[in-house]
């Protein structure tokens, strides 16, 4: 369609919270940039206005939105992620009393619309597939109203190039490209597949390459991440793409290196590895979620299972790729403590950096769908407060089955022990022994900003920042020098992302453990009357005090030794219960059962009703 009217467009992408893990604030320092990930969306959004529109980019992570951007513009074009959500609804606001209209959309506003209900505009759903109408409408006056795309259907073929142009390059530590939507998997918290389905859509190899072409003939050289939500979920079109990346890249002398995101099975595939690594892809996020196949089974995350996933990760290594991964901590099958477990698993793969976050239930997932049912989902569970930053910083927003107090305590203790220094520097030690980058490109392109990490002044920047664990990282850089040296770049880059981790993990320890207090100040009135209404508490008391042992208890559920007469039924029910198989780990582990605690929950607080 013709569109004759032109339009001053202020695309504002909303703050984080800076109480996220993927914040990295100290290593964007190191380099010069100010945040870690450029906005896709909106460039991308940038790309389907009419070319008489003219556009300004304001990323609130990199730079102030001033009174001169509000008072150019005629419409603010914004939106985001969950965690994203307040300062969005904070920015709608700020549009408003500056009498400026607002259309929001992306992953935040198409899972929760009526949280957005102030906007004037909301665009929803996956923005090919609806543009035209929202443009249409502006065009003919209107000035309000609500456009909805169709779901899992929208050809990604005629997904336009990013503005990169948009963009100042030297703010962020890499830029981002998208291949394909969706993922062929079933997880259970996993919002993706109610985005964007379960058939993933591919970009073609010739469209790929335009993109690339763009970012490389606007001088962009460096790390590209491709932010698929499970970049193989289509392998043959990822199979036929590979080879003429790697053609493209060859005949450009790389100028770029890739990350992304894919499922473990990844591991299976050998051509796949292959095809990866002549690509120049360094780094993978994989959702481990839990070492536990009965959880994986439970969460519908059965391709993790069936596998020893510790070699699965090991042969990432070996094809040159670092793996980062992602931990759960919350599901329902955790019947006992998983925390010891867990962070085997995770000294045991040799995983440096680890998100590892509660269970949250986001919003229009088969997990809030079956919580809901129960009646467990807190009201405003998809509202975030301004001291949401992710799932590593937030409560759970549901009623848990075990006792939330078990499960932070469970989260502390896997932080306090994946996030000690001297673990850290471990794990990169042997990372270095298995990360294989043999005949990959040794130096980086020129105005890479990564270029600055390999010089012995950073090294020794980053390391005297960890005076807690100096020798022991010192140690790690040399060592992979000595035998691994085209490996090292990336060791010292997982050490500058320790700046960053390691204070992270503390905070939220602190965070914990102030939550902790809260939940045993609340339980102190009822233990209390408890005691008062249990005649047999100052015997029990007196006991104890004369022997030092624990007295007989009342009721079976204080004794470990046996029950009243009255309640044999359960006991034996219960110790038939604590006496089945022990369950393995995924990488052949025996997990083994401590004594069950009470299976009354602790509610945790809710989340505050938006102001």
């Amino acid at each position: 369609m013709a569109h004759l009217n032109s339009c001053r467009v202020l695309m504002v992408y909303p703050r984080f919270s800076a109480a996220t893990f993927w914040n990295f604030s100290v290593a964007c320092e190191l380099v010069g940039a100010r945040y870690p990930a450029a906005p896709l969306g909106l460039i991308t959004l940038a790309a389907m206005l009419p070319p008489s529109w003219d556009i300004r980019l304001v990323n609130r992570n990199t730079e102030e939105l001033t009174e001169a951007d509000l008072a150019w513009a005629d419409i603010v074009m914004t939106g985001g992620m969950l965690a994203q959500q307040v300062d969005a609804l904070e920015l709608i606001a700020l549009c408003h009393a500056h009498g400026k209209p607002v259309a929001v959309g992306g992953p935040d506003p198409t899972s929760s619309p009526h949280v957005y209900a102030a906007a004037d505009f909301r665009v929803l759903g996956e923005v090919e597939g609806i543009i035209g109408e929202f443009l249409a409408a502006w065009e003919a006056g209107e000035r309000s109203g609500c456009f909805t795309a169709p779901k899992f259907t929208i050809d990604v073929t005629m997904s336009p190039i990013p503005r990169f142009d948009l963009l100042r390059f030297d703010h962020y530590l890499y830029v981002g490209v998208q291949f394909s939507r969706g993922c062929p998997f079933t997880c259970e918290f996993c919002d993706i597949i109610e985005l964007y389905g379960r058939v993933p859509r591919a970009k073609t190899t010739p469209q790929m390459l335009a993109e690339l072409e763009a970012l490389y003939q606007l001088g962009y050289r460096g790390h590209v991440d491709f932010v698929d939500d499970n970049l193989i979920g289509n392998k043959k079109a990822l199979k036929a793409f590979l080879p003429e990346l790697t053609a493209w890249l060859k005949a450009r002398d790389y100028p770029f290196e890739f990350s992304t995101e894919a499922s473990i099975n990844m591991a299976d595939d050998d051509e796949l590895l292959k095809l990866l690594r002549e690509a120049n892809f360094f780094a993978v996020f994989v959702g481990i979620e839990s070492p536990d196949p009965k959880t994986l089974i439970h969460t519908r995350k059965k391709q993790n299972t069936r596998r020893n996933l510790a070699e699965s990760i090991h042969k990432i290594y070996r094809a040159g790729m670092f793996v980062t991964a992602g931990f759960i901590v919350g599901f329902d099958s955790e019947e006992v403590s998983m925390a010891d477990a867990m962070a085997d698993f995770i000294e045991e793969s040799a995983i440096p950096v680890c998100m590892v976050g509660l269970l949250y239930a986001l919003p229009n997932t088969q997990l809030t769908r079956r919580l809901a049912a129960a009646g467990r989902l807190h009201p405003a569970h998809d509202v975030a407060t301004p001291e949401f930053g992710d799932q590593c910083t937030a409560t759970l927003n549901f009623d848990t089955l075990r006792p939330l107090s078990e499960i932070l305590r469970d989260y502390r203790r896997i932080l306090q022990r994946v996030y000690d220094p001297s673990a850290f520097a471990d794990r990169l030690q042997r990372l270095a022994g298995m990360l294989d980058r043999s005949g990959r490109p040794r130096d980086l392109p020129e105005g890479d900003i990564r270029r600055k990490v390999a010089s012995i002044e950073m090294v020794h920047n980053i390391i005297s920042r960890l005076p807690e664990a100096r020798e022991r990282f010192w140690q790690t850089f040399v060592n992979c020098a000595k035998s691994n040296p085209a490996a090292l770049r990336y060791i010292v880059i997982l050490m500058a992302f320790y700046l960053h981790l390691g204070p992270f993990a503390r905070q939220v320890i602190a965070a914990i453990d102030a939550r902790l207090a809260e939940l045993d100040r609340a339980a102190a009135p009822l233990a209390e009357a408890v005691a008062k209404s249990d005649p047999y508490q100052d015997r029990r008391h007196d006991t104890k005090q004369q022997t030092g042992q624990r007295p007989p208890a009342r009721h079976a559920a204080d004794r470990d030794d046996g029950p009243d007469m009255q309640d044999q039924e359960e006991w034996h029910q219960d110790r038939a219960e604590r006496g089945r198989p022990q369950p393995r780990l995924a990488s052949g582990r025996t997990v083994h059962r401590a004594p069950q605690a009470s299976a009354t929950p602790i509610r945790p607080a809710r989340p505050r009703a938006p102001r």
